[in-house]
């Protein structure tokens, strides 16, 4: 699937990398909306993800200060089901399966203490994951089960 990055995530990759020493594969922007949320999730290449958050979450942290807004780190993943379950971390998810009808949708089982950390504030974490499992895998619809 081909990925199509707007200029600042383009600019906001080639921070991010340049601060962490880790590697982004795409980076989708959240701006300003009713509810306030402004962020910027970012796919990290699998293994550079302590890179990515740093010592303590030291870089993270730094970046999410230049940025001048919250930062989200997503795993990226071989199989859909790994990167459906990567993208609802870190809430504890025990198993996806994707189905293929009319439209594709990832049932992912998540522990039910971990519900409301997979769904986040607003809704914020689920739609980053569907977000990004939609560009990468052209996954419609992520049910928790």
């Amino acid at each position: 699937m081909v990925v199509t990055l707007s200029d600042t995530a383009r600019q906001f990759i080639a921070l991010f990398e340049d601060e962490t020493g880790a590697t982004a594969r795409d980076c989708v922007v959240f701006e300003d909306g009713d509810d306030g949320d402004e962020r910027v999730v970012f796919l990290v290449k699998p293994g550079d993800m302590a890179k990515a958050i740093g010592s303590g979450g030291e870089t993270v942290r730094k970046l999410e200060a230049e940025l001048d807004r919250d930062v989200m780190l997503v795993e990226d993943a071989d199989t859909p089901e790994a990167f459906v379950a990567n993208a609802l971390a870190p809430a504890a998810v025990y198993n996806v399966t994707v189905s293929e009808d009319d439209e594709t949708i990832a049932y992912a089982e998540v522990d039910s203490d971990d519900t409301g950390i997979a769904i986040g504030e607003g809704g914020r974490n689920i739609a980053a994951a569907e977000k990004l499992a939609k560009r990468h895998y052209d996954i419609d619809d992520i049910q928790l089960t």
